[in-house]
């Protein structure tokens, strides 16, 4: 791992925030979880009616995983990587959801991105390829949102390679 100096006179050719989509906001959350947890009371109503009181307590454990299953899905999607590109550096920063930080400084006349495409669902990985090693990046986003970002970073790449004249 490679501190990062920041070079205030390299110019940011390239940056981007990446965080994982989550479909289901917080009020959809509240939503599902009332949803979920009514009919699972109802439906254990009528089982502790029918004298089987045992089933109602598996229908609140039931709506206990879901939430917990939830909170994990959620906790996750808390987890980023930050990418941006200097003539001079390529820096890649990856937050888990834990909160370890991954950090790496490549330098951008060495990187190759390299991309593993599926011919019917388009980019499956992106990799950070230098010196024989690889970096994959932008694990969770969608094909197309992973094109884009190719795109982009590969002009800021290449921009990066072929000199950007500095400002004195």
């Amino acid at each position: 791992m490679t501190t990062l100096n920041d070079d205030s006179s390299d110019p940011v050719l390239f940056s981007a925030v990446l965080t994982p989509h989550r479909s289901l906001s917080a009020t959809g959350f509240v939503i599902v979880m009332v949803l979920v947890g009514g009919v699972s009371f109802a439906a254990g109503i009528v089982f502790l009616m029918m004298g089987a009181w045992p089933v109602f307590g598996f229908f609140g454990l039931d709506v206990l995983l879901i939430y917990l299953a939830f909170r994990a899905n959620y906790r996750a999607g808390t987890a980023y990587e930050e990418v941006f590109v200097r003539p001079s550096q390529l820096h890649v920063r990856k937050v888990s959801h834990k909160g370890d930080v991954s950090e790496w400084t490549l330098n951008p006349v060495w990187v190759r991105l390299e991309r593993e495409v599926h011919e019917e669902f388009g980019i499956e990985r992106l990799l950070l390829v230098s010196h024989g090693r690889k970096l994959p990046i932008a694990g969770f986003l969608s094909p197309d949102e992973k094109k884009s970002f190719a795109d982009a970073l590969s002009a800021a790449i290449g921009t990066a390679k072929s000199g950007v004249p500095r400002s004195v």
